[in-house]
Protein backbone atom coordinates (compact mmCIF):
# COMPACT_ATOMS: atom_id res chain seq x y z
CA UNK A 1 0.00 0.00 0.00
CA UNK A 2 1.41 3.42 -1.12
CA UNK A 3 2.88 5.31 1.87
CA UNK A 4 1.42 8.73 0.72
CA UNK A 5 -2.12 7.05 0.46
CA UNK A 6 -1.53 5.83 4.42
CA UNK A 7 -0.53 9.20 5.64
CA UNK A 8 -3.69 11.23 3.96
CA UNK A 9 -6.06 8.50 5.53
CA UNK A 10 -4.85 9.49 8.65
CA UNK A 11 -6.17 12.79 8.16
CA UNK A 12 -9.70 11.97 6.85
CA UNK A 13 -12.43 11.35 9.79
CA UNK A 14 -14.98 8.48 9.83
CA UNK A 15 -18.24 9.47 7.62
CA UNK A 16 -16.63 12.08 5.97
CA UNK A 17 -17.41 13.39 2.10
CA UNK A 18 -14.32 13.18 0.43
CA UNK A 19 -13.53 14.81 -3.28
CA UNK A 20 -10.37 13.75 -4.73
CA UNK A 21 -9.15 15.84 -7.69
CA UNK A 22 -6.91 13.38 -10.09
CA UNK A 23 -8.24 10.67 -8.72
CA UNK A 24 -6.50 8.03 -11.15
CA UNK A 25 -7.22 4.47 -10.96
CA UNK A 26 -8.92 5.15 -7.38
CA UNK A 27 -7.01 3.34 -5.08
CA UNK A 28 -7.34 5.97 -2.63
CA UNK A 29 -10.77 6.63 -2.71
CA UNK A 30 -11.23 3.05 -2.42
CA UNK A 31 -8.96 2.93 0.82
CA UNK A 32 -11.04 5.84 2.15
CA UNK A 33 -14.52 3.95 1.79
CA UNK A 34 -13.21 1.28 3.16
CA UNK A 35 -10.98 2.24 6.05
CA UNK A 36 -12.92 5.01 6.90
CA UNK A 37 -16.12 5.05 5.63
CA UNK A 38 -15.59 8.21 3.89
CA UNK A 39 -18.47 9.40 1.40
CA UNK A 40 -16.44 9.51 -1.44
CA UNK A 41 -16.16 10.97 -5.33
CA UNK A 42 -13.86 11.68 -7.48
CA UNK A 43 -12.57 13.53 -11.41
CA UNK A 44 -10.51 12.38 -13.36
CA UNK A 45 -9.63 13.53 -17.14
CA UNK A 46 -8.64 10.50 -18.41
CA UNK A 47 -11.20 8.33 -19.65
CA UNK A 48 -9.58 4.59 -18.96
CA UNK A 49 -8.78 5.61 -15.26
CA UNK A 50 -12.49 6.58 -14.82
CA UNK A 51 -13.41 3.37 -16.05
CA UNK A 52 -11.30 1.67 -13.70
CA UNK A 53 -12.84 3.93 -10.74
CA UNK A 54 -16.12 2.74 -11.69
CA UNK A 55 -15.41 -1.19 -12.17
CA UNK A 56 -14.33 -0.80 -8.45
CA UNK A 57 -17.74 0.59 -7.58
CA UNK A 58 -17.01 4.46 -7.24
CA UNK A 59 -18.58 7.29 -8.16
CA UNK A 60 -16.32 9.29 -10.48
CA UNK A 61 -16.72 11.41 -13.24
CA UNK A 62 -14.50 12.46 -16.61
CA UNK A 63 -13.69 15.91 -16.47
CA UNK A 64 -10.94 18.78 -16.45
CA UNK A 65 -10.22 20.09 -12.87
CA UNK A 66 -8.35 22.84 -14.58
CA UNK A 67 -11.72 24.60 -16.00
CA UNK A 68 -14.71 22.04 -14.55
CA UNK A 69 -14.95 22.84 -10.47
CA UNK A 70 -17.14 26.20 -11.12
CA UNK A 71 -20.14 24.09 -10.57
CA UNK A 72 -19.40 22.72 -7.16
CA UNK A 73 -20.93 24.44 -4.07
CA UNK A 74 -18.34 26.02 -1.40
CA UNK A 75 -17.75 23.82 1.58
CA UNK A 76 -19.82 20.91 -0.61
CA UNK A 77 -16.82 18.55 1.22
CA UNK A 78 -14.80 18.08 4.11
CA UNK A 79 -12.16 17.45 2.45
CA UNK A 80 -10.40 17.74 -1.05
CA UNK A 81 -7.51 16.06 -2.21
CA UNK A 82 -5.24 16.98 -4.61
CA UNK A 83 -2.57 14.07 -4.46
CA UNK A 84 0.39 14.67 -6.87
CA UNK A 85 -1.70 16.05 -8.81
CA UNK A 86 -1.23 20.26 -8.37
CA UNK A 87 2.05 19.96 -10.52
CA UNK A 88 0.58 18.29 -13.63
CA UNK A 89 -2.30 21.14 -13.91
CA UNK A 90 -2.20 23.91 -16.15
CA UNK A 91 -3.60 26.95 -13.57
CA UNK A 92 -1.84 25.06 -10.37
CA UNK A 93 -3.08 28.80 -8.20
CA UNK A 94 -6.88 28.81 -9.96
CA UNK A 95 -6.84 24.72 -8.86
CA UNK A 96 -5.75 25.20 -5.29
CA UNK A 97 -8.21 28.15 -4.93
CA UNK A 98 -10.87 25.77 -6.07
CA UNK A 99 -9.95 23.51 -4.16
CA UNK A 100 -9.87 25.52 -0.99
CA UNK A 101 -13.12 27.06 -1.93
CA UNK A 102 -14.79 23.45 -2.31
CA UNK A 103 -13.27 21.63 0.77
CA UNK A 104 -13.63 23.08 4.39
CA UNK A 105 -10.22 21.16 3.94
CA UNK A 106 -7.60 20.53 1.21
CA UNK A 107 -5.03 17.64 1.26
CA UNK A 108 -1.84 18.38 -1.14
CA UNK A 109 0.73 16.39 -1.80
CA UNK A 110 3.24 16.78 -4.34
CA UNK A 111 7.33 15.55 -5.32
CA UNK A 112 9.57 18.42 -3.95
CA UNK A 113 12.05 19.57 -7.20
CA UNK A 114 14.42 20.82 -5.05
CA UNK A 115 15.46 17.35 -2.95
CA UNK A 116 19.12 17.37 -3.65
CA UNK A 117 19.64 14.33 -5.67
CA UNK A 118 17.45 16.70 -8.46
CA UNK A 119 19.88 19.47 -7.69
CA UNK A 120 22.73 17.00 -8.31
CA UNK A 121 21.33 15.05 -11.19
CA UNK A 122 21.36 18.29 -13.09
CA UNK A 123 24.26 19.93 -11.92
CA UNK A 124 26.63 16.51 -13.05
CA UNK A 125 24.48 15.76 -16.34
CA UNK A 126 23.16 19.77 -17.64
CA UNK A 127 20.15 17.60 -18.44
CA UNK A 128 16.40 17.65 -16.85
CA UNK A 129 16.21 15.11 -14.03
CA UNK A 130 15.29 11.52 -14.17
CA UNK A 131 15.25 9.85 -10.43
CA UNK A 132 13.12 7.36 -9.19
CA UNK A 133 10.65 9.95 -7.44
CA UNK A 134 10.49 11.76 -11.02
CA UNK A 135 11.22 9.03 -13.35
CA UNK A 136 9.79 10.79 -16.75
CA UNK A 137 12.11 11.98 -19.74
CA UNK A 138 11.54 15.87 -19.83
CA UNK A 139 9.13 15.44 -23.30
CA UNK A 140 6.82 12.71 -21.63
CA UNK A 141 6.76 13.48 -18.24
CA UNK A 142 3.02 14.39 -16.58
CA UNK A 143 4.29 17.22 -14.39
CA UNK A 144 4.14 20.38 -16.20
CA UNK A 145 5.01 22.42 -13.38
CA UNK A 146 7.91 22.31 -11.06
CA UNK A 147 7.61 23.69 -7.90
CA UNK A 148 9.60 22.94 -4.42
CA UNK A 149 8.13 23.08 -0.79
CA UNK A 150 9.42 26.61 -0.57
CA UNK A 151 7.66 27.83 -3.32
CA UNK A 152 4.57 26.42 -2.53
CA UNK A 153 4.64 27.74 0.95
CA UNK A 154 4.85 31.07 -1.18
CA UNK A 155 2.22 31.04 -2.98
CA UNK A 156 -0.13 29.73 -0.29
CA UNK A 157 1.03 33.21 1.39
CA UNK A 158 0.43 35.18 -1.44
CA UNK A 159 -3.40 33.77 -1.93
CA UNK A 160 -3.86 34.20 2.09
CA UNK A 161 -4.38 30.53 2.47
CA UNK A 162 -4.08 28.66 6.03
CA UNK A 163 -1.28 25.91 6.25
CA UNK A 164 -3.05 23.83 9.07
CA UNK A 165 -0.10 21.10 9.14
CA UNK A 166 2.52 20.18 6.91
CA UNK A 167 4.58 16.53 6.48
CA UNK A 168 7.74 15.82 4.78
CA UNK A 169 8.73 12.54 3.45
CA UNK A 170 10.08 9.80 1.59
CA UNK A 171 7.62 7.47 -0.23
CA UNK A 172 10.04 4.54 1.40
CA UNK A 173 9.39 5.33 4.72
CA UNK A 174 6.81 2.83 6.61
CA UNK A 175 5.22 3.31 9.95
CA UNK A 176 5.92 6.52 11.17
CA UNK A 177 6.60 9.73 9.75
CA UNK A 178 10.04 10.54 10.81
CA UNK A 179 11.37 14.22 10.81
CA UNK A 180 13.23 15.21 8.01
CA UNK A 181 15.87 18.21 8.37
CA UNK A 182 16.22 20.93 5.93
CA UNK A 183 13.30 19.48 4.50
CA UNK A 184 13.87 21.80 1.28
CA UNK A 185 16.55 19.71 0.48
CA UNK A 186 16.22 16.36 1.46
CA UNK A 187 12.60 15.83 1.58
CA UNK A 188 11.20 13.70 -1.53
CA UNK A 189 7.78 14.15 -1.21
CA UNK A 190 5.76 17.21 0.59
CA UNK A 191 2.28 16.90 2.60
CA UNK A 192 0.19 19.65 3.10
CA UNK A 193 -3.18 20.16 4.69
CA UNK A 194 -4.44 23.47 3.92
CA UNK A 195 -7.96 25.45 4.14
CA UNK A 196 -9.21 28.89 2.95
CA UNK A 197 -9.04 30.94 6.17
CA UNK A 198 -5.42 32.69 6.82
CA UNK A 199 -4.12 33.62 10.13
CA UNK A 200 -0.24 34.39 9.25
CA UNK A 201 1.20 31.99 11.95
CA UNK A 202 3.16 29.45 9.62
CA UNK A 203 6.34 30.68 8.73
Amino acid sequence: MRYDHLLIRRYIKPNSKVLDLGCGNGELLLLLKRERQANVRGLDIKENKVAKCLEKGLSVLQLDINKDLHDYKDYSFDYVILNDTLQTVYSPIKVLNEAVRIGKKVIVTFPNFAHYSVRFYLLLNGKMPKTKALPYEWYNTPNIHFFTIKDFIEISRKNKLKIIDKKFYNKKNSGGTPKVFHPNLFAKNALFVMSKRYSGEHK
